[in-house]
């Protein structure tokens, strides 16, 4: 049995320590807003932070999380207010399918806290996440608004 801090609150699982943080968030503590994209950290649909850093949970054993801190899609809104990207992403109607969009939601917060005012550039660096409805812009331009908030 192991105990993970996930969003603000420690969480039990029994799950195989091998087991990928993808599965364990999603079939063990049923926090289904992180998604399976491709199982091998390319697509980035799959992305949570852990202590911070934007991290393909689909490739991440449980047995190396230990003690760190891990935030899902469900935990950025606090007392339920949209942090500064998911309300740019609403005010800019950024996803189309929206399969994707939990990803780069947590892709662009981690980009924000480490750069506040992020040039295209950047933001083309650190978006690596694919998103097949081609919402590259519309992304672009909810970061750089989230940035002026």
């Amino acid at each position: 049995m192991g105990v993970l801090n996930v969003n603000g609150k420690s969480m039990s699982t029994n799950a195989d320590p091998r087991a990928p943080l993808l599965w364990v968030l999603r079939e063990q503590l049923s926090l289904t807003g992180t998604k399976y994209g491709c199982g091998i950290a390319q697509c980035g649909a799959c992305t949570v932070h852990i202590d911070g850093v934007a991290t393909r949970s689909c490739q991440v054993p449980l047995n190396s999380v230990g003690n760190k801190k891990i935030v899902t899609i469900e935990g950025l809104a606090a007392n339920g207010t949209l942090n500064k990207i998911q309300a740019a992403w609403v005010a800019i109607d950024v996803p189309q399918c929206g399969y994707c969009q939990s990803g780069m939601v947590m892709a662009a917060t981690a980009l924000l806290a480490s750069n506040p005012k992020p040039t295209d550039a950047d933001i083309d660096a650190a978006m690596t996440n694919i998103c097949r409805c081609g919402t590259y812009q519309q992304v672009r331009e909810a970061i750089h608004a989230a940035a002026k908030a």
